[in-house]
């Protein structure tokens, strides 16, 4: 191997040469220039014995003037600078890379994967990591080996240095999903807490009503969804409300606030079938907040640009419990300030155009209309009654980039369709975890996030990771378009299929559907009065409807009829 190296050094310039083996490294020091090769010792893991010297990599990394003796730099695996406990979040930093600088050598980190579960201090960001190895306050590494170098590469030149008063370089609304929800038990104020501190500029508030007709902030409608009800006293009020969901529930009407308050939140884990696990410490932290709550600690932080009230299932509520979810709503916006046009923005966000012609004489509200199901296309008349109630649609990432099998396809033109209406596009959901991610965006939820307002021109992103979100648009590599390094540019839809071989090809998948106007077609809200409240809450108790809703006597009359048609076919 050193008479290989050696020749190979006099046909090509060597920048790097490294070894875990001191004896190699000291056999041919002599022989290389190292201003033009720079010799790098690289460290096993700290119990294995390096060859030459019987001692460990572990005892070793205590001997840097040694090591200056035949090399100019070091390679070491990040546990070396940042180790783990056992529950994989970081312990504090070691002082092996100002112990190295101090000897005079340079500093590489190797064991960097996009692909790999990280430290729950990254949030399953690798950007994240990499800061906190090339941008730390009390160190910065000179290299690092990594099997996905566009995130490093992006990472050193776009956002080293970045503060979080950074100015913002596009114009992108980031707008968090139940919080930070990545992070924390979805809709707890630690979950909105972080979110702002993460730098978000809307947050959010999917609204549920109590048994006594108070709303606040939850992600679903089913408490099993986002609280250990299960585990309560309150595991006797299951039950099964098929316009609402399949299968058992207990639902958020069937408690009194007090008695919400009182659930322990759960964090989200959507991805724990590939053993990713959000936050353990934090997964049962937090308490919940309601609406008047959720607005008023969004009217007294600065940083934020408003906020979004999503509202389902308004019919349900108001025809079946006796709840009017939409006029509490006014009431509480009133009441705190947000009819003010001087106050903060409120986007109304539903899936349900009944919901938002509920709002359409706010004026100062931006009433977003979610289009549910993933669409390839979306029909002109569609979107000219989506116009008619609304100012914004949400869709899914699907509806901008399909996949098949984890891999990018093509584009739709379902975001210029819809911004030529009018109509400015939100996408949703972000995540950090890299199987949310097609294969084309290499692992790294920033080359994601770029891809989709680089190549898609998205107007905002509804993420449960914000930091992620608000960093990328204060990235320096964003002011100047025309100079935009390639591991900025987006990922190419398609790019990566065309190099699978034609028999290793995924199946073709169909095409997801066309939006059409019947599935934006749709009546008033029920009347509030359609059932009386009870005292305390919920709705009076509803006398059985007659079969198929025909009067009862007409029943009476149909049944009738059909024993004498029985009666008489048995004689005949």
């Amino acid at each position: 191997m050193r008479n290989y190296v050696l020749s190979l050094s006099r046909r090509v310039v060597i920048n790097h040469l490294s070894s875990p083996e001191v004896g190699f490294l000291r056999s041919i020091v002599k022989r290389f220039n190292l201003n033009i090769t720079k010799l790098v010792f690289r460290f096993l893991e700290p119990n294995v014995i390096e060859p030459s010297t019987n001692e460990t990599y572990g005892s070793l990394s205590n001997n840097f003037t040694f090591i200056k003796t035949f090399a100019s730099g070091i390679l070491i695996p990040k546990s070396y600078i940042w180790p783990l406990d056992a529950s994989n979040y970081l312990q504090p930093h070691t002082s092996i890379v100002s112990d190295a600088h101090k000897a005079g050598l340079e500093v590489f980190v190797s064991d960097f994967y996009n692909d790999v579960p990280l430290s729950y201090n990254y949030s399953y960001d690798p950007v994240t990591e990499y800061l906190n190895f090339v941008d730390y306050v009390d160190f910065s590494v000179d290299g690092v080996l990594s099997d996905f170098p566009v995130t490093p590469s992006a990472t050193i030149d776009c956002f080293s240095g970045l503060g979080k008063n950074a100015a913002p370089q596009v114009n992108l609304s980031v707008i968090s999903k139940n919080g930070a929800s990545g992070d924390y038990p979805g809709c707890t104020d630690l979950a909105y807490q972080n979110a702002i501190l993460d730098g978000v500029d809307v947050i959010d508030c999917p609204v549920q009503i109590s048994k006594d007709g108070i709303p606040f902030c939850l992600g679903s409608i089913n408490l099993y969804d986002s609280t250990t009800v299960a585990q309560s006293s309150y595991s006797n009020r299951s039950q099964i409300i098929p316009q609402i969901k399949a299968g058992n529930g207990i639902f958020t009407f069937s408690l009194a606030w007090s008695e919400i308050q009182n659930l322990t939140p759960v964090i989200s884990n959507p991805y724990s079938k590939f053993e990713l696990i959000r936050n353990p410490k934090f997964r049962n932290s937090g308490k919940f907040l309601t609406l008047s709550d959720f607005l008023a600690l969004a009217k007294n932080t600065s940083s934020l640009s408003g906020v979004l009230i999503s509202i389902e299932n308004a019919a349900y509520l108001i025809e079946k419990e006796g709840l009017p979810i939409t006029d509490k709503v006014l009431d509480v916006l009133s009441k705190a300030g947000y009819d003010d046009p001087t106050s903060k923005k409120v986007m109304i966000e539903s899936t349900n155009s009944s919901v938002l012609m509920k709002f359409r004489d706010k004026n100062n509200y931006e009433l977003v209309y979610r289009i549910e199901e993933d669409i390839h296309d979306a029909q002109d008349a569609a979107l000219k009654d989506i116009k008619n109630f609304a100012n914004s649609v949400v869709i899914s990432r699907a509806s901008v980039f399909p996949e098949s099998s984890s891999f990018l396809i093509g584009v739709t033109n379902v975001v210029p369709k819809l911004q030529s209406h009018g109509l400015s596009v939100y996408v949703e959901t972000f995540s950090n975890e890299f199987v949310s991610q097609a294969w084309d965006f290499f692992s790294d939820s920033t080359v994601e996030i770029n891809s989709y307002f680089m190549g898609a021109n998205i107007n905002g992103v509804i993420t449960e990771f914000p930091l992620t979100s608000a960093r990328y648009k204060r990235n320096r590599c964003l002011g100047n378009n025309s100079s935009l390094p390639p591991y900025m540019s987006p990922a190419q839809p398609g790019g990566l299929m065309q190099l699978i071989p034609s028999g290793a090809m995924p199946p073709a998948e169909p095409p997801n559907p066309v939006l059409t106007a019947s599935d934006v077609e749709e009546g008033p809200l029920p009347s509030n009065t359609a059932i009386a409240p009870v005292p305390g809450g919920g709705a009076a108790a509803v006398p059985p409807g007659p079969p198929n809703g025909l009067p009862k006597i007409g029943a009476c009359i149909f049944l009738s009829n059909l024993a004498m048609l029985i009666t008489i076919l048995l004689l005949l």
